[in-house]
């Protein structure tokens, strides 16, 4: 199969036996496979698309249905029609796969179950990444998932929309918050330094700070400062403690206030202040409530960004960086990059799609022993294997 690069997949190598397959599966497919068994078996492809735009991110289904035919004995052929982390739009396949009808009924749902979330949490990993295109971003999508498959599957998405921002002059998605996915980033641990609950158990963010620099002194610092709502004080008081670390650069604080309240020392009236002073028109330019949060309200917003840069710069701290973190999902990146936010990093995992019906796959054959033939109201489908076939 052209441009697919086997990889060390867990969700690859799940559900190869017969009796797992049958139970995860549909049960008319399962009906198929025996109809089809008993009066003939035949050639067939299958198209798989789904009815939104998205970035192509195939891979664990390919490979899924690749490990699945070796141990079955059976060959299939696997044909992309878009490689991994382009653009396609919506009802365009994305894979055609060709094999034994009695092989593949089976494997339907389990495969469609692989292939539709990726894709579309690639899609809005990509537009969070060219949105804010001098930013890094950290996949931190493993505690929002339903069991580790879904994990991998969110993981890899990222890695492909962040690879394809790249190629549009985006930094992109840098690694994972965890050791399993981050080989998807050519990586061999996940990235991350403390959680609150370190600083709790410290008593204080700067003491928080002091244990974990003794204990990875060679690791850059980067401090929660949320935790008591002294996010600029705590987070000074970081950089005074290691004024070597803050010159060279390897200070990071990580803001992550809670929605329920400003960041310290704003209210409505100052927010406003700050993005007036360092981004005038900003406010202006808004088209709703949600936006409106985004630059001036509670949280994580751009003035809350925006005045901890101010604060850390007027402290002669203007190397310390900032990671942002708290629903960063498309739409806040677009508002960030609209308020010209001076973000250095975002930790997120809200690429994972929000309306789940959007990641719905579907699949339909379109050749049976090599003829051309699909339902009525998806010749569309048939059409792009007859214009590639021709093109080839």
């Amino acid at each position: 199969m052209a441009g697919h690069e086997p990889a060390p997949l867990f969700g690859a190598r799940q559900a190869l036996d017969d009796a797992t397959i049958r139970a995860r599966t549909d049960s008319y497919f399962n009906r198929t496979h025996e109809i089809v068994s008993r009066f003939g078996d035949c050639s067939v492809t299958y198209a798989f698309f789904l009815r939104r735009p998205v970035i192509s991110a195939p891979r664990l289904m390919c490979a899924w249905l690749e490990n699945v035919a070796r141990e079955h004995g059976e060959a299939i052929d696997i044909e992309l029609a878009y490689p991994e982390g382009a653009w396609v739009g919506a009802g365009e396949a994305l894979v055609y796969v060709t094999g034994s009808f009695a092989f593949l009924s089976p494997l339907e749902t389990l495969a469609l179950q692989k292939l539709g979330p990726a894709c579309v949490a690639a899609h809005h990993a990509y537009q969070m990444a060219v949105a804010l295109p001098g930013v890094k971003f950290l996949a931190m999508e493993a505690r929002h998932c339903a069991g580790f498959e879904m994990q991998e599957q969110m993981a890899y998405a990222a890695s492909v929309g962040g690879a394809t921002a790249r190629t549009d002059g985006a930094v992109g998605f840098i690694g994972c918050a965890n050791d399993a996915t981050a080989h998807f980033f050519g990586a061999k641990s996940g990235l991350g330094t403390m959680p609150h609950a370190l600083i709790g158990y410290a008593g204080s963010t700067v003491r928080a700070a002091e244990m974990f620099h003794e204990t990875y002194p060679d690791s850059d610092l980067v401090a929660l400062v949320d935790y008591f709502g002294r996010e600029v004080t705590d987070g000074l008081a970081i950089c005074r403690r290691f004024p070597e670390l803050a010159a060279a650069g390897r200070i990071a604080l990580r803001l992550d206030t809670h929605g329920g309240r400003f960041l310290e020392g704003l209210d409505p009236q100052e927010s406003y202040a700050v993005l007036d002073r360092n981004t005038p028109g900003t406010i202006r330019r808004y088209r709703s409530e949600k936006e409106l949060r985004h630059l001036v309200g509670t949280g994580v917003s751009a003035a809350a960004i925006w005045r901890m840069r101010e604060q850390l710069d007027q402290a002669g701290f203007d190397r310390v960086r900032i990671l942002a973190s708290s629903g960063f999902d498309v739409e806040k990146c677009v508002s960030m990059a609209d308020a010209h936010a001076p973000i250095d990093a975002i930790g997120t995992g809200s690429f994972i799609p929000a309306t789940w019906t959007e990641t719905y796959a579907t699949a339909d054959i379109v050749a049976y022993n090599g003829e051309p033939r699909v339902k009525i109201g998806r010749e569309f489908l048939l059409r792009q294997k007859t214009e590639r076939a021709t093109h080839e």
